[in-house]
């Protein structure tokens, strides 16, 4: 089993930028890939952005691509999200999650994810 915490959440302007880091302990880091979700307020989990054991596969949603990067550094078990050009829309909990295998699907379905962390809370102001 997979244990991931999250860090870097905070409250933003509109158009600044934020770095989140998921540090994940328990299994072999790059045997598995990795995620961010995002939830609002009021709405589902939504779907950010992953990338495969490597980081070398990306996948990201349509309303963050050319604005969030995800990238991961497996000598130190930790994934990162980027983001830039932040938008008030954008608030949300952020939540890291550790996939069950090494490989992406595009779009990815959250039951590939079987490892969540606590969640960070972004909140970006008009």
């Amino acid at each position: 089993q997979v244990q991931v915490v999250e860090s870097g959440g905070g409250l933003v302007q509109a158009g600044g930028s934020l770095r989140l880091s998921c540090a994940a302990s328990g299994r072999t880091f790059s045997s598995y890939a990795m995620g961010w979700f995002r939830q609002a307020p009021g709405k589902e989990r939504e779907f950010v952005t992953t990338c495969n054991w490597s980081g070398g596969s990306t996948y990201y949603a349509d309303s963050v691509k050319g604005r969030f990067t995800i990238s991961r550094d497996n000598a130190k078990t930790t994934v990162y999200l980027q983001m830039n050009s932040l938008k008030p829309e954008d608030t949300a909990v952020y939540y890291c999650a550790a996939a069950r295998v090494g490989y992406i699907t595009k779009p990815p379905m959250w039951t590939d994810f079987n490892s969540w962390g606590q969640g960070t809370q972004v909140t970006v102001s008009s």
